[in-house]
Protein backbone atom coordinates (compact mmCIF):
# COMPACT_ATOMS: atom_id res chain seq x y z
CA UNK A 1 0.00 0.00 0.00
CA UNK A 2 1.22 3.20 -1.02
CA UNK A 3 0.62 6.47 1.22
CA UNK A 4 0.21 10.18 -0.76
CA UNK A 5 0.23 12.57 1.98
CA UNK A 6 -2.05 16.47 1.41
CA UNK A 7 -0.86 18.67 3.35
CA UNK A 8 -2.88 22.19 3.14
CA UNK A 9 -3.33 25.40 4.47
CA UNK A 10 -6.52 27.59 3.46
CA UNK A 11 -7.58 31.45 5.30
CA UNK A 12 -10.64 31.57 3.68
CA UNK A 13 -11.74 28.20 2.51
CA UNK A 14 -10.82 27.85 -0.97
CA UNK A 15 -7.50 25.75 -0.30
CA UNK A 16 -9.25 23.78 1.64
CA UNK A 17 -11.72 22.73 -1.53
CA UNK A 18 -8.96 22.03 -3.12
CA UNK A 19 -7.46 20.19 -1.34
CA UNK A 20 -10.25 18.17 -0.25
CA UNK A 21 -11.35 17.65 -3.74
CA UNK A 22 -7.78 16.44 -4.48
CA UNK A 23 -8.25 13.77 -2.02
CA UNK A 24 -11.25 12.61 -3.41
CA UNK A 25 -10.00 12.04 -6.41
CA UNK A 26 -7.20 10.23 -4.91
CA UNK A 27 -9.48 7.88 -2.51
CA UNK A 28 -10.68 6.27 -5.70
CA UNK A 29 -7.47 4.66 -6.43
CA UNK A 30 -7.11 1.43 -4.49
CA UNK A 31 -3.96 0.63 -3.26
CA UNK A 32 -3.37 4.04 -1.72
CA UNK A 33 -3.89 5.56 1.69
CA UNK A 34 -4.85 9.11 1.64
CA UNK A 35 -3.34 11.30 4.39
CA UNK A 36 -5.17 14.86 4.03
CA UNK A 37 -3.40 17.27 7.38
CA UNK A 38 -3.59 20.76 7.75
CA UNK A 39 0.06 22.00 7.40
CA UNK A 40 0.04 22.60 11.27
CA UNK A 41 -0.97 18.78 12.24
CA UNK A 42 1.73 17.64 9.52
CA UNK A 43 5.44 16.85 11.06
CA UNK A 44 8.54 15.33 9.09
CA UNK A 45 6.95 11.59 10.72
CA UNK A 46 4.02 12.40 8.60
CA UNK A 47 6.81 12.96 5.55
CA UNK A 48 8.88 10.35 5.71
CA UNK A 49 6.03 7.70 5.88
CA UNK A 50 4.64 8.85 2.42
CA UNK A 51 5.54 8.11 -1.11
CA UNK A 52 4.19 10.86 -2.58
CA UNK A 53 3.01 14.38 -2.08
CA UNK A 54 0.21 16.63 -2.53
CA UNK A 55 1.33 20.36 -1.36
CA UNK A 56 -2.12 22.71 -1.44
CA UNK A 57 -1.44 26.57 -0.48
CA UNK A 58 -3.24 29.81 -1.04
CA UNK A 59 -0.88 32.29 -2.36
CA UNK A 60 -0.61 35.46 0.05
CA UNK A 61 1.52 38.71 -0.94
CA UNK A 62 2.97 36.65 -4.13
CA UNK A 63 4.21 33.82 -2.13
CA UNK A 64 2.96 30.33 0.15
CA UNK A 65 1.04 31.43 2.76
CA UNK A 66 3.40 31.49 6.33
CA UNK A 67 1.43 28.36 7.94
CA UNK A 68 2.69 26.73 4.96
CA UNK A 69 6.07 27.83 5.17
CA UNK A 70 5.93 26.75 9.08
CA UNK A 71 5.43 23.39 7.49
CA UNK A 72 8.15 23.18 5.22
CA UNK A 73 10.06 24.93 8.09
CA UNK A 74 9.89 21.91 10.82
CA UNK A 75 9.80 19.20 8.00
CA UNK A 76 13.03 20.41 5.86
CA UNK A 77 16.09 18.96 7.68
CA UNK A 78 14.48 16.12 9.53
CA UNK A 79 13.42 14.42 5.77
CA UNK A 80 16.54 16.27 3.91
CA UNK A 81 18.50 13.01 1.65
CA UNK A 82 15.68 11.10 2.81
CA UNK A 83 12.81 11.98 0.10
CA UNK A 84 14.95 12.03 -3.06
CA UNK A 85 12.48 11.11 -6.08
CA UNK A 86 9.23 10.65 -4.46
CA UNK A 87 6.92 12.80 -6.67
CA UNK A 88 4.80 15.60 -5.82
CA UNK A 89 2.24 17.95 -7.38
CA UNK A 90 1.23 21.34 -5.77
CA UNK A 91 -2.20 23.42 -6.18
CA UNK A 92 -2.25 27.02 -5.42
CA UNK A 93 -5.27 29.49 -4.76
CA UNK A 94 -4.34 32.49 -6.20
CA UNK A 95 -5.76 35.76 -5.75
CA UNK A 96 -4.19 37.08 -9.07
CA UNK A 97 -1.36 35.05 -10.03
CA UNK A 98 -0.08 32.38 -8.14
CA UNK A 99 3.83 32.22 -9.63
CA UNK A 100 5.75 32.90 -6.55
CA UNK A 101 3.95 30.73 -4.17
CA UNK A 102 4.35 27.77 -7.14
CA UNK A 103 7.80 28.96 -7.24
CA UNK A 104 8.67 29.14 -3.47
CA UNK A 105 7.30 25.59 -2.96
CA UNK A 106 8.80 24.21 -6.45
CA UNK A 107 12.65 25.29 -4.83
CA UNK A 108 12.08 23.51 -1.31
CA UNK A 109 10.63 20.47 -3.46
CA UNK A 110 14.09 20.54 -5.18
CA UNK A 111 15.99 20.93 -1.93
CA UNK A 112 14.10 17.70 -1.03
CA UNK A 113 15.13 16.15 -4.40
CA UNK A 114 11.25 15.41 -4.96
CA UNK A 115 10.23 14.65 -8.46
CA UNK A 116 7.19 17.09 -9.79
CA UNK A 117 5.24 15.20 -11.54
CA UNK A 118 2.58 18.09 -13.57
CA UNK A 119 2.82 21.66 -13.47
CA UNK A 120 1.67 23.44 -10.57
CA UNK A 121 -2.23 23.95 -10.43
CA UNK A 122 -2.77 27.59 -9.81
CA UNK A 123 -6.90 28.35 -9.16
CA UNK A 124 -6.78 32.10 -9.51
CA UNK A 125 -10.09 33.59 -7.37
CA UNK A 126 -9.23 36.91 -8.63
CA UNK A 127 -9.10 38.77 -5.62
CA UNK A 128 -8.42 41.95 -5.76
CA UNK A 129 -9.82 44.46 -3.14
CA UNK A 130 -8.98 43.67 0.75
CA UNK A 131 -12.98 42.59 1.20
CA UNK A 132 -12.73 40.05 -1.78
CA UNK A 133 -9.55 39.16 -0.42
CA UNK A 134 -10.81 38.27 2.93
CA UNK A 135 -14.17 37.18 1.69
CA UNK A 136 -14.50 33.53 2.30
CA UNK A 137 -13.87 31.77 -1.44
CA UNK A 138 -16.33 29.32 -3.04
CA UNK A 139 -14.13 27.72 -5.55
CA UNK A 140 -16.13 26.64 -8.92
CA UNK A 141 -17.22 22.76 -9.57
CA UNK A 142 -15.18 22.76 -12.83
CA UNK A 143 -12.32 24.24 -10.80
CA UNK A 144 -12.65 21.22 -8.09
CA UNK A 145 -12.99 18.79 -10.93
CA UNK A 146 -9.45 19.54 -12.29
CA UNK A 147 -8.08 19.27 -8.60
CA UNK A 148 -9.66 15.82 -8.03
CA UNK A 149 -8.21 15.05 -11.27
CA UNK A 150 -4.75 15.78 -10.26
CA UNK A 151 -5.28 13.84 -6.93
CA UNK A 152 -6.42 10.96 -8.85
CA UNK A 153 -3.71 11.12 -11.25
CA UNK A 154 -1.25 11.47 -9.05
CA UNK A 155 -2.58 7.97 -6.83
CA UNK A 156 -2.89 6.54 -10.07
CA UNK A 157 0.83 6.62 -10.99
CA UNK A 158 2.16 5.87 -7.23
CA UNK A 159 -0.15 2.41 -7.28
CA UNK A 160 0.78 2.02 -10.28
CA UNK A 161 4.82 2.43 -9.52
CA UNK A 162 4.96 4.70 -12.21
CA UNK A 163 6.41 7.30 -9.79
Amino acid sequence: MKTLLIVFHSVTGGTRAMAEAAARGAEQEEGVRVRLLHAQEAGPEDVLAADGFLFATPEMLATMAGLMKDFFDRCFYPALDRLNGRPYVALICAGSDGTGAARQVARIATGWRLREVAEPLIICVHAQTPEAIQAPKAIGAEDLARCEEAGAALAAGLAMGVF
